[in-house]
């Protein structure tokens, strides 16, 4: 309604309380749009749906009546066709806004359970990694993996190195495929993940480990593989990749990504008190 006003008028009404917020508004969305697509094979299909529009555009302008009545038909289907075609952004920006706006007594933080539960992670991808055995472990965080661990084989059992390594032993029949952790516990094995599309990746990375960042593309989940070629560990959250990791360094990502807080830290902190509460009762000579 503001742009079918007189110039002066409109620029008066700009500097309204409630016409600032919507600019902003209007401005944070595209910008979210925006930082959504690039880099996926969302962007050059987003350039050309606005080539298309901008043809159609042109049509009218120039009064091109052949080419404006197709363009026209085509406009018909326009928003069936973004929906198929942006499905895994859609679903992803939904994610993403549902995680912001989650309220405080529907979070489940999964590093309650202490940093025993994730050692125990850490020490079976190492052992697996030693043998090159491949693995492949999914750790829910707030959004459930249902919908994974449906189509798997349930375990629903107490998660151990000892199970981890029995699960991935080659001639097991469920080392084909993920193994779901839920809390502190094995909530199912043999389970297939969607593969991501990202056209970005390199080449060298497997179905094993693009399974792995397309269950971290689509949820708030984190996953750590071991790869059967190279025997390299790999840490993936949120679509990102960390190669080549030793038992230190996948401890830490697995910790700082569920926000546990090494036990090792908390001792040292009193300990830090007493001693510099100890120097401060010594007078000096």
């Amino acid at each position: 309604m503001l742009l079918l006003l007189p110039y002066t008028e409109y620029l008066g009404r700009l500097g309204e309380p409630r016409n600032i917020a919507d600019i902003i508004a209007v401005f944070l969305v595209v910008y979210a749009v925006l930082k959504l697509v690039r880099g996926t094979r969302a962007a050059p299909m987003a350039a050309g749906i606005g080539a298309f529009a901008l043809l159609y555009w042109l049509a009218v302008k120039q009064e091109l009546a052949t080419l404006e009545f197709i363009l026209r038909g085509g406009l018909l289907y326009i928003g069936v066709a973004i929906i198929v075609l942006f499905q895994s952004e859609i679903r992803q920006a939904l994610i993403s806004f549902g995680n912001r706006f989650r309220m405080p007594f529907t979070r489940r933080y999964q590093g309650q359970f202490g940093e025993g539960v994730y050692d125990e992670i850490v020490l079976a991808a190492t052992t697996l990694a030693s043998t090159k055995t491949g693995a492949l472990i999914v750790i829910e965080r707030k959004l459930g993996l249902r919908n994974v661990t449906d189509g798997g084989v349930k375990l629903d059992a107490e998660l151990s190195y000892d199970l981890l390594v029995s699960i991935f032993n080659p001639a097991s029949p469920l080392h084909d495929g993920a193994v779901v952790v839920r809390r502190h516990r094995v909530a199912a094995a043999s389970c297939f993940l969607p593969l991501t599309l990202n056209p970005r990746l390199s080449r060298d990375l497997g179905t094993r480990h693009r399974a792995a960042i397309g269950v971290t593309e689509d949820t708030d989940a984190v996953a750590v593989v071991v790869s059967e070629e190279t025997g390299l560990i790999s840490f993936v959250q949120g679509g990102e990749i960390k190669r080549g990791l030793d038992a230190t360094k996948l401890r830490a990502a697995i910790f700082q990504a569920l926000e546990v807080a090494p036990k090792r830290e908390k001792e040292k902190e009193p300990e830090q008190h007493e001693s510099e509460a100890k120097t401060k009762e010594v007078a000096p000579i």
